[in-house]
């Protein structure tokens, strides 16, 4: 038996999918998500073997969500955004349904997944948990997990990253949350003009940036408004004046 969640924010989009699935006896619809909060909860409950998933929503979008399941399952898109369904094609989800989908697309869709192999499924589950995050829908916020629960962080907030060996630690504020990212990942997603990679384990928020002072050699520290001293390595330095206008 096929395990199966909708996870979408229109209950007449969830009605459709719904509809189109009673045909097949093989699948289970275990349950229905109108948001990614309550979407992550039946994925961690119910462990299913495909997701049919809505890429914006409230609270959290489709990929924010994506990025907080240990063990994801298949994917496949539900959007009315065609360059949301596009680039889920190129991650290699399982397929999108661009809204509205008739029950033709969708049979197409689902007869793919069914004759696709577990070991393929398995690949472009992977491919989708790594470039999830890079969609232009994140670029303004971080979310992460905190004791179970889902935190947002605009990256206004956000004092400075730190590389913390398979995590990167946002440090603001409220204190640090542990992402499960590298700090390649963010240095492609964050706005540049407002964040540096001013050393191999630190990108920092140039608005916090009170004075640099001279520090070993050819290195610097930047002091930032909360009293933090972030090394500024030879290389990072030309990149963190650059981003100050200096």
């Amino acid at each position: 038996m096929i395990k199966a969640i909708i996870i979408d924010d229109e209950p007449l989009a969830r009605a459709v999918v719904k509809e189109y699935l009673a045909s097949y006896t093989q699948i289970t619809l275990l349950q229905e998500c109108g948001d990614g909060f309550e979407g992550l909860k039946a994925i961690q409950q119910h462990q299913p073997d495909l997701l049919f998933l809505d890429v914006q929503m409230p609270k959290i979008n489709g990929f924010e969500m994506l990025e907080l399941v240990e063990h994801l399952p298949s994917v496949i898109f539900t959007t009315a955004f065609e360059e949301h369904a596009i680039r889920a094609f190129e991650v290699n989800a399982v397929d999108y349904l661009l809204k509205p989908f008739s029950k033709e697309r969708f049979d197409k869709a689902l007869q793919k997944w069914i004759g696709t192999s577990e070991s393929v499924r398995n690949l472009a589950t992977a491919q989708v948990i790594a470039v999830a995050g890079t969609s232009p829908l994140q670029s303004n916020r971080i979310v992460v997990k905190l004791n179970g629960k889902i935190k947002i962080i605009p990256v206004q907030d956000v004092y400075y990253l730190e590389a913390a060996d398979d995590y990167v630690k946002v440090v603001t504020e409220e204190g640090a949350f542990l992402k499960n990212k590298t700090m390649s990942f963010f240095e492609q997603l964050l706005d540049m003009a407002q964040f540096a990679r001013v050393h191999r384990s630190y990108i920092l928020n140039v608005n916090q940036v009170t004075r640099i002072e001279p520090y070993e050699k050819e290195n610097h520290l930047a002091i930032l408004k909360s009293g933090a001293k972030i090394p500024v390595s030879k290389t990072g330095y030309p990149k963190l004046k650059a981003a100050l206008g200096l």
